[in-house]
């Protein structure tokens, strides 16, 4: 029932913004609020809960990454780098707007979570060490990949333009490591 709440916290937060109340969601679930609140006594918690679920996912996700001996640093990289979040739908740039407006606190957890890489940087250092990633100042190389990646963010500028968030992702990551020059 838990997982049912929060995919619907997220289909209304897509809908309506971060300003729906707890009825809302009972009605979208329909269930009574006292169900709702059997599970969650808010919707701080429900987001709290949205939040720690999404990070330990990308957490959980990478780690399997850099522990599998089958795959190339190289590999490691990229696909740490891709690791999509179990509720990437949630992490939007209008709702992140709303959160940081509303819910600061959580706000704060979240672009924490979206700026610091430290199993990627860990990743980037062996690369550079090991000559298969350029020895540049590896700040600016760890600010381009965050950057580049939080501009799938932006799922309207997506939306607007045809491609799934995934697409973008995986482009984003070959260009990053790649370059834009046909070899």
């Amino acid at each position: 029932m838990q997982e049912r709440i929060l995919e619907a916290f997220v289909e209304e937060v897509h809908e309506n913004g971060l300003k729906f109340t707890m009825d809302d969601l009972a009605k979208r679930l329909a269930i009574s609020k006292r169900t709702l609140y059997e599970h969650f006594s808010s919707k701080t918690l429900i987001l709290e809960t949205l939040i720690e679920r999404t990070n330990d996912d990308m957490i959980r996700k990478t780690e399997q990454i850099i522990e599998n001996n089958e795959l190339s640093l190289l590999d490691k990289i990229k696909q740490s780098i891709r690791v999509m979040p179990l509720y990437y739908k949630f992490y939007d740039l209008r709702i992140l707007d709303q959160m940081k407006k509303y819910y600061p606190e959580q706000w704060k957890r979240v672009h924490a979570d979206l700026n610091d890489w430290s199993p990627i940087r860990t990743l980037i250092q062996e690369g550079i060490r090991e000559g298969i990633i350029v020895n540049k100042n590896e700040a600016l190389i760890m600010k381009l990949i965050i950057e580049s990646v939080n501009l799938t963010l932006d799922q309207r500028f997506f939306l607007d333009n045809s491609v799934t968030v995934e697409e973008a992702t995986y482009s984003i990551v070959d260009i990053l490591l790649f370059g834009l020059v046909e070899k």
